[in-house]
């Protein structure tokens, strides 16, 4: 069985394209405007709406 390189295997990307690997975790801090305290929140979202969900408040 002969080795499948890795460049060779970048054709394959348009059948992954509904896959996991468009997603991504992303941590925001939010700030309690009455204590000062910080927490945090984690989503994943598509890796394309990222500047988005950071620009809402």
């Amino acid at each position: 069985m002969a080795k499948v390189s890795k460049n060779s295997r970048v054709g394959q990307r348009a059948q992954n394209a509904g896959s996991g690997r468009d997603f991504v975790k992303v941590v925001k801090s939010l700030k309690d405007p009455a204590t000062g305290k910080y927490t945090y929140k984690e989503m994943m979202i598509h890796k394309d709406k990222v500047k988005e969900y950071f620009a809402q408040k």
